[in-house]
């Protein structure tokens, strides 16, 4: 039997990157102190890497395929396919952003003010990468952790770190003062292995999964009857992605009407809808659109 070996997020996109599967079809149960979970699907084999170091074990084979962010593949200058861009993240749908922040009360305000000076970061290829194409001569240090820590005690002079709410970073008493570059989540692929039929169909089928489940993700169904009078009313106040299913009753002058709306338009459309002469109305939650 042909195996695939998918690499999963080790940290803070785990607990996600796992909801995100089960929501797709896939359930990867997690063992304790165990990098390879079980997984219900005998052409899978699952193994826990850190996201640093996924795009490593995907360009050389070790994984024919793995999650992990835009950024780690470009800092580790990784030769591998991009299959899907999957927006997602422990806080919120939009792309993390490394930023360069300095102490709140530094006289640094642009970005050439940082000529000669230290900059501690974990992303540290990327960011040399920067500052040679503005011609800057920066001091850049690995950090292992606590970076924002290194600017606060006066160990650099800024920081390059992501952030998606900036929160951290002004809890510390810093101000971005540039935004370095945006990263979003992606499942990336060997190029091995995409030129293998049997691998290319199996990653190309679960990131078709994973972004059926993201875009399920803010919408639900919504369902009603409603009488043949009131019907084009009804319709007309109904968005949908391409057009509402309606269906008549049988042997009589009801219809039942389906459609797929986001969340967030539910609790101004079904008063609405109410009121317009909808009956029976249903909302249900979606897994995937695909």
């Amino acid at each position: 039997m042909s195996l695939l070996k998918l690499g999963i997020p080790k940290g803070s996109l785990e607990d996600a990157t796992i909801a995100l599967f089960a929501k797709s079809g896939w359930q990867i149960k997690l063992t304790s102190r165990n990098y390879f979970p079980e997984v219900d699907d005998a052409e899978l084999s699952c193994s826990i890497c850190r996201p640093q170091e996924m795009s490593r074990y995907v360009e050389s084979g070790m994984l024919d395929a793995g999650i992990t962010g835009k950024d780690w593949t470009l800092e580790n200058g990784s030769e591998v396919e991009i299959v899907a861009d999957l927006i997602y993240s422990k806080v919120s749908r939009k792309p993390t952003r490394w930023v360069i922040a300095v102490p709140g009360d530094s006289n640094i305000t642009r970005v050439e003010q940082l000529d000669g000076k230290r900059i501690s970061t974990e992303l540290v290829n990327v960011t040399r990468k920067f500052f040679e194409q503005r011609g800057l001569a920066v001091d850049i240090s690995f950090s292992w952790g606590a970076t924002e820590a290194k600017a606060v005690s006066g160990l650099a002079d800024a920081i390059v770190e992501v952030t998606e709410t900036e929160s951290t970073i002004r809890a510390h008493g810093l101000r971005v003062i540039h935004e370095l570059m945006q990263s979003n989540t992606q499942l990336i692929a060997n190029k091995a292995a995409m030129a293998d039929p049997w691998k290319r169909a199996k990653i190309e089928n679960i990131a078709m999964l994973l972004r059926g489940a993201l875009r399920a993700d803010r919408i639900v169904g919504l369902k009603m009857n409603v009488a043949k009078e009131q019907l084009d009313a009804v319709i007309a106040m109904l968005p949908s992605l391409n057009a509402p299913t309606v269906a008549q009753l049988y042997k009589q002058e009801w219809f039942s009407v389906e459609t797929v709306i986001s969340v967030q338009q539910v609790r101004d459309l079904v008063p609405q809808l109410k009121k317009a002469g909808a009956e029976g109305i249903i909302e249900y939650s979606l897994n995937k659109v695909i």
